[in-house]
């Protein structure tokens, strides 16, 4: 499992934030999803030979927000 912490651009408010968790959440291979809204930030767990960060990334992106590393 590895755990990476992203920059989320684009989060303003509660419903931002449920929507990256719902995106990210959706992604298989996720294991695990932490959005903080103050911080501008997701936590995410996941298996690193099903998911790339790219994909991450994409969901985050078809969602309406953008990833980076934080």
């Amino acid at each position: 499992m590895t755990t990476r912490t992203f920059a989320v651009e684009g989060m303003t408010c509660a419903h931002c934030q449920a929507a990256v968790t719902k995106a990210l959440k959706g992604v298989p291979g996720v294991a695990s999803v932490e959005v903080d809204l103050q911080g501008k930030r997701a936590t995410v767990g996941y298996a690193s030979e099903q998911v790339t960060v790219e994909q991450l990334a994409k969901a985050a992106e078809d969602a309406g927000y953008s990833l980076a590393s934080a």
